[in-house]
């Protein structure tokens, strides 16, 4: 996304010529026209391109007929990873040593000196909020654009969500609004480093520092990202990750705690393990904290992270190359402007390809058409998250016996107004998404997603439903 003359264009090896645009968007939309092997342009005469073919949502035939890379990647390491645990017939964590071998690995990997393996990602926030002792009366920030569970662990607590607004441009917290939202209730903030991007930590950690507020870093679609050369999930107090099913580092259910802290780590350790310690026996049954609950990983997914984590690199170093190609095709098509990177993201873990899709420049069609006549051309894609504060659940949550015995009426009167998120409304109206093993494939997989919208775009009047 950077380097070229203009702001936000790419130089250098990847920088995508004039020529080889038109050669790539030419060909791949049907026209015959030849380009000049001096100057790479058009013909002043000669034959006249023909226009794109019809679409697939009108009758025509789709770009692509392959489907994407699957999802899981496997082979034969997985295999004998789960059986080993099998055979061994140590299949608790307590017992086994296959869990406790992904968390030195894992904390090794991100640069972290503490990892807690939990059962899954919500599992890890749960945890951490809990060894923080964050609970009823406290208030804690977060984004309305995130995934419910950055919601429900901080309800689970019993403490009240504070949402700050999103930024259009990277789809990630606006972190300038953060500091307008800390009262003296605020004792936790969740930035969630989203579809494989970071959120602004310079400014967050600042504020976080200054006000004396834990900063939880929900790092669920960052594995391997990095803020200034340092990966996410060791900067804040914790880091948060997931292994569910559709992450980059999967293991079906799973999840991770990261900190630097190590008492926090103990207490984090304790929380997800019904209040016990590291390396007790089996019957020892003595207790350290207060609440705490059973969020513990198996040896079975301790052992199978093991074995993927040895293809991560590689994976994410192709996500890498085909999301800066796709930027490239993308940045070049009208009403189609790719999610930002902050200039503190060093990497990008490309969970999610994030864009927003302007109807303005596509004779006024729809988002709900354009990814009907994008999926019919054989790209799969999402509109992505919807107004998670203005989710009804909260409301119903907020007015239940319980928040109305912690929290006064007038604070819980007032949440739905204090909590408004204007430029989220306009995110969640624009965005679509690509899911991150569309980008394990080849750059001619990207070519054809650049292909088929300019497809669409040329005949947006016609798609009109």
């Amino acid at each position: 996304m950077h380097g070229d003359t203009r702001p936000g264009r790419p130089q250098g090896p990847f920088a995508l010529s004039r020529r080889r645009f038109l050669a790539t968007t030419v060909g791949g939309l049907g026209i015959t026209a030849t380009l000049s092997p001096v100057t790479g342009a058009l013909p002043a005469s000669g034959p006249v391109p023909s226009a794109p073919p019809r679409p697939a949502l009108l009758g025509g035939q789709p770009v692509r007929q392959a489907a994407f890379p699957g999802w899981p990647e496997w082979d034969d390491r997985d295999e004998q990873a789960v059986t080993g645990v099998v055979r061994s017939g140590r299949w608790f964590r307590g017992n086994g040593r296959k869990v406790e071998e992904f968390e030195q690995a894992y904390a090794r990997l991100v640069g972290a000196k503490y990892c807690v393996a939990t059962a899954n990602g919500t599992s890890a926030l749960l945890a951490s909020l809990g060894g923080m002792e964050i609970g009823p009366g406290d208030e804690v920030l977060l984004p309305p654009y995130t995934f419910v569970a950055t919601l429900n662990v901080i309800l689970d607590h019993y403490a009240l969500p504070v949402f700050v607004d999103s930024d259009l441009e990277t789809f990630q917290i606006d972190a300038t609004k953060v500091e307008a939202a800390i009262t003296d209730r605020t004792a936790a903030m969740i930035p969630v480093h989203l579809g494989g991007g970071t959120a602004d930590l310079d400014t967050i950690l600042e504020v976080g520092q200054r006000r004396k507020i834990r900063v939880i870093e929900d790092a669920c679609q960052s594995h391997l990202a990095e803020w200034r050369h340092r990966r996410v999930g060791t900067l804040g107090d914790t880091g948060c990750f997931s292994f569910q099913a559709s992450k980059n580092l999967n293991s079906g259910e799973g999840g991770a705690i990261l900190t630097n802290d190590p008492e926090l780590a103990v207490r984090c350790y304790a929380w997800h393990n019904n209040g016990r310690a590291r390396h007790v026996q089996g019957y020892d049954f003595r207790y350290q904290g207060g609440r705490a609950a059973n969020l513990r990983l198996t040896e079975f997914q301790g052992a199978l992270l093991l074995s993927q984590m040895e293809r991560l690199e590689a994976q994410s170093r192709t996500r890498e190359t085909n999301a800066a190609h796709l930027t490239r095709l993308l940045n070049e098509i009208p009403g189609i402007h790719p999610a930002r990177m902050l200039p503190g993201c060093t990497r990008n873990a490309w969970h999610l390809y994030m864009f927003r899709y302007d109807p303005a420049a596509f004779a006024g069609l729809t988002r709900e058409r354009f990814l009907d006549a994008l999926r019919a051309e054989g790209i799969p894609a999402s509109p992505g998250y919807s107004p998670l504060n203005r989710e009804a659940f909260i409301q119903a949550t907020l007015n239940s016996r319980g928040y109305r015995r912690i929290y006064p009426a007038d604070l819980l009167d007032q949440w739905a107004d204090r909590n408004a998120c204007p430029e989220n409304e306009k995110l969640c109206r624009t965005a679509v998404w690509f899911t991150q093993n569309m980008l394990l494939g080849e750059p001619s997989d990207m070519d054809q997603i650049a292909t088929a919208i300019r497809k669409i775009q040329h005949h947006a009047g016609a798609l009109q439903a």
